[in-house]
């Protein structure tokens, strides 16, 4: 069984959207893939902005946006198509750019209307793929441990740094996963203030100071006592993360977050006695971050190729759109709290 695959993903850090066109084949039950095109497109100033504002602006405009971003997005997908010369296309799979995110309330909205991405490109599309989950009781995420588990089992257990951080592993007999602290979505804010896009290499957070009462602040935040499943949206850092950053110089909050987003990864690290973890993500690239880690935790950090660092996301969504046409489960209750294992998008 082989299937070819595009997977978009767009992440809170709005580092750009990232396009995988993927292989993949079941042989024996048992899943292999195989990345063949991918690229990031960084976003405009202009759309940069538009979907920044998302989260503030009036019904109708967004409305109007989630409809302007599904043609954005369906033009994107043919142009890359058309770059490379792309022939066997079972389906396209779009996770969106997430807006709300309040699984409490029962809600989440990603933007980028599907039936705008079918519109222009004539392939079976599958996208808002954690609505249903939340609405079965879940977190709506995260949604990747799926793949974790059929893809990357070798690992201990496979964490992402991007806007947030989270991790998957297995733990008595199941796939487990969560969100564990915010990591680029701060760090880029700060960045921004020193005239950078992202902190790169961890240059600034490496040259700052550590403010000792904000880091205890942060690490004393209800939410790193709360069980799994639990998951993390930009309302809950607007809310509970600034408020304790200020009266303090980008550079020292960038040290001292960096500190902190290093306590939380290596904290989990160590609770699950893990001999190997694979990093992927954008926050990969922080050498500093990475270095904090490995200087709180004996795990084995394995780093990949920047491909898989790069697009693993944008990969496992790409598979669960295909998944989700075989009707196979792709969404974990075990790793999103929902009431049972389930098959979660609307296909067009």
């Amino acid at each position: 069984m082989t299937f070819h695959a595009i997977g978009l993903m767009s992440g809170t850090s709005l580092d750009g959207l990232d396009i995988c066109f993927a292989k993949f084949q079941k042989e024996n039950a048992i899943w292999k893939f195989d990345i063949l095109q991918a690229e990031t497109l960084p976003y405009s100033i202009l759309w940069e902005e538009k979907l920044k504002d998302s989260i503030h602006i009036t019904s109708e405009d967004l409305l109007a946006l989630n409809s302007e971003y599904g043609y954005y997005l369906g033009e994107k997908v043919s142009q890359f198509i058309a770059k490379h010369s792309l022939q066997e296309i079972d389906l396209i799979a779009s996770h969106g750019h997430t807006v709300f995110h309040q699984p409490k309330l029962r809600f989440t909205l990603q933007i980028g209307d599907g039936r705008a991405i079918k519109i222009l490109n004539n392939i079976p599309v599958v996208y808002d793929f954690r609505s249903q989950d939340v609405l079965m009781g879940g977190n709506g995420a995260p949604l990747v441990p799926i793949g974790d588990d059929l893809l990357f089992s070798e690992f201990d257990a496979c964490l992402n740094i991007g806007g947030f951080s989270n991790i998957s592993t297995r733990a008595e007999g199941k796939r487990i996963a969560f969100d564990i602290c915010p990591v680029n979505i701060v760090q880029n804010k700060y960045a921004e203030d020193l005239q950078k896009k992202f902190d790169e290499d961890g240059n600034f957070a490496r040259n700052g100071k550590v403010n000792e009462m904000i880091l205890k602040s942060l690490n004393a935040l209800p939410f790193y006592k709360e069980n799994h499943p639990k998951s993390l949206g930009i309302e809950w850092v607007n809310q509970n993360i600034i408020p304790l950053l200020e009266n303090e110089t980008p550079e020292n909050i960038l040290a001292t977050f960096t500190e902190h987003a290093a306590d939380q990864i290596a904290k989990i690290f160590n609770y699950y006695q893990f001999k190997n973890v694979l990093f992927t993500g954008g926050g990969t690239y922080n050498s500093y971050l990475i270095e904090r880690i490995k200087n709180k935790s004996s795990t084995e950090t394995i780093i990949p190729e920047p491909k898989l660092i790069d697009y693993k996301e944008a990969l496992i969504f790409a598979f669960m759109g295909v998944l989700r046409m075989n009707n196979e489960i792709n969404v974990l209750c075990s790793a999103t709290g929902s009431t049972a294992n389930h098959s979660s998008g609307l296909i067009v």
